[in-house]
């Protein structure tokens, strides 16, 4: 089956995975989106907007006036549409601002979440959604009392070949899905940045690049785990990791029998995602950058690259940031929404307590 995918398929898949979502054949106007933290994330996202259909920015949030002065005039942004941290709840007042977009360190995403949505704003809210999975549910809980609605930043799940390796393995084309690696990781270098801080990051690697792992295990077997086994490997004398993980590898089990091996690392780069059936294999390498993914199918290797169809826009973070806007226009729940985050936070708690206790924990 997996060698003997064409390309009408292929086009079939694309409409399947416009997410399910009817096309809107003239959206009233661009919902405007309001920035919270002009880090080196941001700067990668902010001129995707020039490649949006039904989204634009309208709104800098900074502790930096300078910069997010010099950000402004560059991007279109009106001098009103600049706030800091202190002024931020004004927001509410600024009509041209639909959705707070918070990509700020992963301690402060519950407070502005919240606060966001005490302003009436939608929220688009970078992973991990939170530190913990009581902060998730505080944050979902705001989003709902102001009948906001919540998207985590799941940018791969508008990416297209991971799009089309989700479609392949729900509709069987490797067989019944018997395993699941996906490996993820790279080398940290600066000891100084915020990730390595566990009470602005959460955690170390698992925090950060392994909730890619994470995620592919889910959105590729489309089951929840039933149980977790984790190990760690840290070198508590670097520096760099002297209140974080470096390398934690854990296995899950899946109710239909599947089972998923995952690593993340802060001292190694490795990007991929393998899926195996019973009738053959999916394979991406590399899998959740920010571009050059290669997908391979085939029987017992990779006997065939497969181009997938494009997505619904023309990268992923547009989709990701129009998928929002269109979700709130058309009243749909989005495909990535708090509940998501949510779920991943519980495993990941999980996971932690695995490696620490040095046992097998069920969810």
């Amino acid at each position: 089956m997996t060698g003997t995918i064409d390309r009408r398929s292929l086009v079939a898949g694309a409409a399947a995975l416009t997410l399910g979502a009817p096309a809107l054949a003239q959206p009233r106007r661009k919902l405007g989106y309001a920035i919270v933290g002009l880090g080196g994330y941001a700067g990668r996202i902010l001129p995707e907007f020039a490649n949006c259909s039904t989204s634009r920015v309208t709104a800098l949030v900074s502790g930096d006036r300078a910069k997010a002065t010099e950000w402004a005039r560059k991007y279109g942004v009106p001098e009103s549409g600049i706030y800091d941290y202190t002024t931020f709840d004004r927001i509410a007042d600024n009509k041209d601002v639909d959705i707070v977009y918070v990509i700020l360190p992963n301690s402060m995403h519950a407070e502005y979440t919240i606060r966001a949505a005490k302003a009436g704003k939608h929220v688009m809210c970078e992973k991990p959604m939170a530190v913990s999975a009581a902060e998730c549910e505080q944050m979902i809980a705001a989003c709902a009392r102001a009948n906001r609605k919540l998207m985590i930043g799941y940018r791969s799940r508008f990416q297209p070949h991971n799009m089309e390796a989700i479609r392949l393995a729900r509709s069987g084309a490797a067989g019944k899905i018997r395993y699941v690696r996906s490996e993820h990781g790279f080398v940290m270098r600066d000891p100084s940045v915020w990730r390595l801080d566990r009470a602005r990051s959460g955690g170390g690697s698992l925090m950060d690049i392994g909730i890619y792992a994470l995620q592919a295990a889910r959105y590729m077997t489309g089951e929840e785990p039933v149980a977790v086994s984790a190990t760690e490997s840290t070198d508590r004398r670097d520096p760099r990791f002297r209140t974080v993980e470096d390398l934690l590898a854990w296995t899950m089990e899946f109710p239909s029998g599947a089972m998923a091996g995952c690593q993340t690392m802060y001292s190694a780069s490795q990007n991929r995602i393998f899926l195996a059936g019973t009738e053959g294999r999916i394979e991406l390498e590399p899998a959740t950058g920010y571009e050059g993914q290669k997908m391979w199918t085939g029987k017992n290797g990779r006997d065939r690259e497969v181009t997938p169809p494009p997505g619904p826009r023309s990268t992923q973070f547009a989709g990701q940031l129009d998928h929002l806007s269109e979700c709130i226009l058309a009243d749909r729940e989005p495909i990535v929404s708090g509940k998501e985050g949510l779920q991943d936070l519980r495993i990941i708690e999980a996971i932690y307590r695995s490696a620490r206790e040095g046992r097998r924990v069920t969810l």
